[in-house]
């Protein structure tokens, strides 16, 4: 079973407790939710990336640009 450690002015180095069902299972959903926020930051970052490489290929090309190229490079 998983363990917190709870510190306290009696015990200032902490003590080791057991993590009920309960705590263990927001544990869980926060560690998730934070893990799948890292994903989809991580998905936007390589969007953005892709966006800027087309965007500089259709220039190079004299192609016409997307609304969404046309702003990477304004921006």
């Amino acid at each position: 079973m998983p363990k917190k450690q709870i510190c306290t002015p009696e015990n200032p180095e902490g003590i080791l407790v057991d993590m009920t069902a309960e705590e263990n299972a927001v544990a869980e959903t926060a560690f998730q939710a934070s893990e799948d926020e890292k994903a989809q930051k991580a998905t936007e970052a390589q969007a953005k990336i892709d966006l800027k490489a087309s965007a500089k290929a259709k220039l190079i090309a004299g192609e016409a640009l997307t609304e969404d190229e046309a702003n990477t490079i304004v921006l």
